[in-house]
């Protein structure tokens, strides 16, 4: 018996990986899809990137607000008008990513589609 006649458990890892690579690499039945994957961390970043938005609009109104009573002396007022002014600010900075989000998925058609022959909306 010789070596080259011994069975090698990496020599046929290695032809079954060589023939899974050829066939197109298919995903086995529990992993993701590779589209999934780009999708859902595609919607973890947008979902920080909002609650990102929106707390630093307040900090930010909290800070500008706290720095405009330090000058003038008026203790409360200016904070509490800043702080609402951010905290609309960042509402509206997440209201615009939620729109630009919502056309880049497509619900508006192009500007230069035409409808489909046959294609009617009026209800009869």
């Amino acid at each position: 018996m010789d070596e080259r006649d011994a069975h090698d458990p990496l020599r046929d890892l290695g032809r079954r990986l060589d023939e899974a690579r050829q066939r197109g690499g298919e995903a086995p039945k529990g992993a993701p899809a590779e589209g999934d994957a780009g999708e859902s961390r595609n919607a973890l970043a947008v979902g920080l990137r909002i609650g990102l938005e929106l707390v630093v609009a307040v900090f930010v109104g909290v800070a500008l607000g706290w720095a405009f009573d330090r000058w003038l002396g008026t203790e409360p007022w200016g904070l509490i008008v800043f702080l609402f002014l951010g905290f609309a600010a960042g509402v509206m900075n997440v209201f615009r990513v939620a729109l630009r989000m919502e056309r880049a998925v497509g619900f508006s058609p192009p500007p230069d589609a035409k409808p489909k022959a046959g294609w009617d909306d009026d209800e009869d």
